[in-house]
Formats: structure tokens, C-alpha cells, sequence
């Protein structure tokens, strides 16, 4: 069986470059940081580095719980260096008395700049206060470019960890059981919706997979996918598997308070 039957066929680029990682480590033993990566991306690496022990695999996003995390990849016995996920975090300072900034307008201000997603990690915003994760080369070119967000002039500046502002995210965790693994039964199933109306709102574009608009009711989730829903919040898939003695697949999931 081929390892690419484990998962969607969009992923195969990004299992291909897993996979050379992993034999970059395990095999020249040369040590290894990714990009920041989403939940999904997570879950598809653990799975293929599995419990091979020429790996050592960390991740790390700037605090407990973030989100996008970077993955550390070691072969064994090599120590990590003091900074080993080289990460930078930026305060984004605007007179908070004219408006405020929003976690959209400050993710589109930073991609308007020319920088890819996968440099940046989880967006924190507070009351009048905004800041955002990054990797550590970029931190000189956002201090110096980042000027505006929406209408709002703005200016970075470094910060330590220990400043940031995040807090744990109240998520509220539930197990269920599903027909199958279409993401209109899976809406169905974690925000309480009528199938018809799940479908409706993948339909109008009003359904998120890993930060991306899903627009088929069809579309098959997988372990570690983030969804959300305009008017619903998000959630993320814990773990799918396992039948019931109705055929029915076992679901746990998180939900975002």
C-alpha cells in the first residue's frame, strides 16, 4: 500500500517534502526546521515520521498551545541549539484610541507585504493591542515595512516571549458519531445543524478547511483539520476512527468557545 492512500491527493507535494526531510535526518543526519505549519500539516508529519527513532521531532509556535508551530527535526543524539526554532515576536503599535485592528486586517496587511503564510505564526489580538509570530530573518523587514494595517498607520517593534498576550483558548472537547467523513456531516454533527442547512453554507462559501474556503459538501475531513463556520466559530478534529457496532465512525472533536 502506497503511503499517499493515507491522505488527500493535494497533500502529495507536501508528503513528498516530509518524506525528504525525514531522510534528510535519518539517513545524512542533517537536522532540519520547517516552516510554520497548520494543525493538519502537523498531524500529517507526526504520522509519517511515526515511531521511526532516527527522528527526534519537536514542535514549537512561541508559547504553549499556538496554533502554527515550526517542526524541529533531529537525528538522535544531536543536541538543539539555544534558539532552535528561531523565532521573532513583534508588537504592532497604532493610536488604539482612533479604531482598532482585527485578526483579518493584520493577516492581510502581513501577506500584502509579499510574505508567504507559512513565515508567520498565530496573530494575537488584545484589548487595543495587536502582535504576531514570525520567523526570526523576517523580523528587520516587517519592523521596517510594516507601516499600515487597513487604515491605521502602524510600527513594529521587537518584543520577548514572555510579553505576548495570548491566553489559552477555551475549547470545549466532545466525542459523537458520523455516517461519514463529508464535511456536511461533519458540520452537522459539531454545531447541531439540519444536513440541509450545513450544506447551504458550503454552498455560499461560508465553510473554512485549514484556513481555506471548501465549497464541496463532499469533501472528506481528516484527523488534525481545523474547520470553521461564518457565524459558527471554529473547531478542530481530534481523532477519527473506529466503527461502531451501527457502522457508525467514531468522532472527537474540539470547539472553540
Amino acid at each position: 500500500m502506497s503511503v499517499y492512500e493515507h491522505f488527500r491527493p493535494e497533500e502529495r507535494a507536501l508528503i513528498d517534502h516530509f518524506l525528504d526531510l525525514i531522510d534528510q535526518v535519518s539517513q545524512r543526519y542533517i537536522p532540519r526546521l520547517t516552516d510554520f505549519m497548520d494543525p493538519r500539516q502537523q498531524t500529517i508529519l507526526k504520522s509519517l515520521i511515526g515511531k521511526n527513532d532516527a527522528v527526534h521531532l519537536s514542535f514549537f509556535g512561541g508559547y504553549e498551545h499556538a496554533e502554527r508551530a515550526r517542526a524541529l527535526l533531529l537525528p538522535p543524539y544531536v543536541e538543539p541549539d539555544t534558539d532552535p526554532f528561531q523565532l521573532a515576536y513583534l508588537d504592532v503599535r497604532y493610536p488604539a484610541k482612533f479604531g482598532s485592528i482585527a485578526h483579518p486586517e493584520l493577516l492581510g496587511a502581513l501577506l500584502g507585504s509579499g510574505i508567504s503564510r507559512n513565515k508567520i505564526g498565530d496573530l494575537l489580538i488584545g484589548d487595543g493591542q495587536a502582535q504576531f509570530i514570525c520567523v526570526k530573518e523576517l523580523e528587520p523587514y516587517f519592523m521596517l515595512h510594516l507601516t499600515s494595517v487597513g487604515r491605521m498607520s502602524v510600527s513594529c517593534r521587537s518584543i520577548s516571549r514572555k510579553s505576548l498576550l495570548h491566553t489559552d483558548d477555551a475549547w470545549t472537547y466532545s466525542e459523537g458519531t458520523v455516517s461519514s467523513l463529508r464535511l456536511d456531516t461533519l458540520l452537522s454533527e459539531i454545531y447541531h445543524l439540519p444536513r440541509a442547512k450545513a450544506s447551504e453554507a458550503i454552498a455560499r462559501g461560508w465553510a473554512k478547511v485549514n484556513w481555506e474556503i471548501v465549497e464541496k459538501r463532499n469533501f472528506d475531513i481528516c484527523e488534525g483539520d481545523v474547520i470553521s463556520l461564518r457565524g459558527h466559530g471554529r473547531s478542530k478534529i481530534i481523532s477519527c476512527g473506529g466503527l461502531t457496532k451501527k457502522n457508525k465512525i467514531r468522532l472527537q472533536y474540539g470547539r472553540l468557545n
